[in-house]
């Protein structure tokens, strides 16, 4: 069976004032379904910028990349764009709510891009926000919420189109060690239940609870370990 994600020998060069930056050299990465990957490694080493082209945010300058069986390159902006809204669930550092809107607001909007039908949006809001603990805060607005709460309510969204991959981007690294550990715990729990997770970490805490913890230094991949069973 094919992987859900395949980079293969991907590379990403930033060109300004005739200055390259090479940010990612000869990535090589597979992703199965149902795993719980994490990344890792200093800043600048090219994490970031890897994320967003798994998310289809960006392009590699060369390479391959394949998402469910379809090649990323034969992509025009608004097949990304109906992509990206169909299969890739993101989770901030950030949050990115939007504050004039209701949580339930929030997490409704990825499913009002796609016209989905109203009946079929509040139930999927309902239960996406009944998976993070949420449903009792619906009608309040971010901004009457904790840190850990607003990014409770992203992963709602991020979950509620039920994506094929959620895609987190430091999702801890604006909270404290106690909401930080219980959003690790929620997106533990969602990989248990069978949803397949890449995510961004400067934290060795974190990064090994995944399933395998791919190393970045400079732009390329130095290591892979697979982790021992962690319940």
């Amino acid at each position: 069976m094919e992987p859900m994600i395949h980079l293969e020998n991907s590379s990403k060069v930033f060109t300004t004032d005739e200055v390259e930056t090479h940010a990612l050299s000869g990535v090589h990465l597979d992703i199965e379904r149902g795993e719980f990957i994490s990344i890792s490694g200093p800043s600048g080493c090219g994490k970031s910028t890897l994320l967003a082209i798994l998310g289809l945010l960006d392009s590699p300058s060369d390479g391959r990349y394949v998402l469910n069986g379809k090649s990323a390159a034969n992509l025009d902006q608004r097949d990304r764009a109906r992509m990206r809204n169909r299969e890739i669930g993101f989770i901030f550092q950030a949050f990115n709510l939007i504050g004039d809107l209701t949580v339930f607001e929030n997490v409704e909007l990825p499913l009002t891009y796609r016209g989905m039908g109203s009946a079929e949006r509040r139930k999927r809001v309902r239960e996406a926000l009944e998976k993070v603990g949420m449903s009792h805060r619906e009608k309040h607005y971010p901004s009457q919420l904790s840190g850990g709460q607003q990014q409770r309510v992203a992963v709602a969204r991020a979950l509620v189109g039920e994506p094929s991959i959620l895609l987190a981007d430091e999702p801890t690294g604006n909270l404290d060690s106690a909401n930080g550990e219980a959003v690790i715990e929620l997106l533990r729990d969602l990989h248990r239940s069978g949803a397949t997770i890449c995510m961004v970490t400067h934290d060795p805490r974190y990064a090994g609870l995944a399933d395998r913890t791919v190393r970045l230094f400079d732009g390329r991949v130095v290591e892979e370990q697979v982790q021992t069973a962690v319940m």
